[in-house]
């Protein structure tokens, strides 16, 4: 039997990063009605999703960039004197996830404000996250920076060990485009204060979102 060849090798991981801009607003709402009966939680919880939906569209929000998230009705229980428990009434929530994005001309504060003045006490607000709507060409530079990241390091430890690098083996990929950081705007001021000050819109600051890609490469040693 022949001896079986050994090509000597080295394997290192680079990491890549590209920040930018955030084009991408993603805003979390629901609307909660109570009401006594089934009914009637269920219709006026109905009207004020229009009444938002319609605010948003009025806003410049397109159609394809708002969505029904969920949609429940329970009870609402209280216990008696005597420990027992009572239904006082029903509570319907529809949550709704709308996409603002910078190339519609939407104004978020706004767009947000008005959402709110719209669905009146009955919306919440779940928060804020940032996004990129096409993060492909971000995506690329941060993958060309982790390579360089990984040879730059197997040529330094090439180097010390007297060899240089050969070919390229393998390249072993692991993007991580992250999604967008939730801003919670009652972490600020408490949700009925936003709705009472919905005509005063609350900023919204942009700030920087991330795109980064780690890369396994591994070289022939000559």
């Amino acid at each position: 039997m022949g001896k079986k060849s050994w090509q000597a090798s080295i394997t290192m991981i680079g990491q890549g990063g590209v920040r930018a801009a955030p084009d991408l607003i993603r805003l979390t709402l629901s609307v909660e009605s109570r009401a006594a009966t089934v009914a009637a939680a269920y219709g006026r919880a109905g009207e004020r999703v229009e009444a938002v939906v319609a605010a948003l569209r009025t806003a410049g929000v397109r159609e394809v960039d708002m969505a029904t998230s969920g949609l429940s009705v329970r009870t609402e229980t209280v216990y008696t004197d005597n420990g027992r428990s009572e239904i006082a009434g029903y509570l319907a929530t529809t949550g709704l996830s709308v996409s603002l994005r910078e190339d519609s001309g939407t104004d978020p504060a706004v767009t947000v404000a008005a959402a709110v003045t719209a669905g009146g006490d009955d919306v919440r607000l779940g928060g804020l996250g940032r996004g990129i709507a096409d993060p492909e060409p971000l995506l690329a530079q941060a993958r060309d920076a982790a390579f360089d990241d990984a040879k730059a390091k197997a040529e330094q430890y090439a180097a010390r060990a007297g060899v240089s690098l050969g070919t390229v083996l393998q390249i072993t990929e692991d993007t991580a485009v992250p999604l967008p950081r939730a801003y919670d705007v009652s972490a600020e001021m408490g949700a009925p204060m936003l709705m009472a000050k919905a005509s005063s819109p609350v900023p919204v600051v942009p700030g920087e979102t991330e795109i980064g890609a780690t890369v396994r490469v591994t070289w022939a040693l000559d």
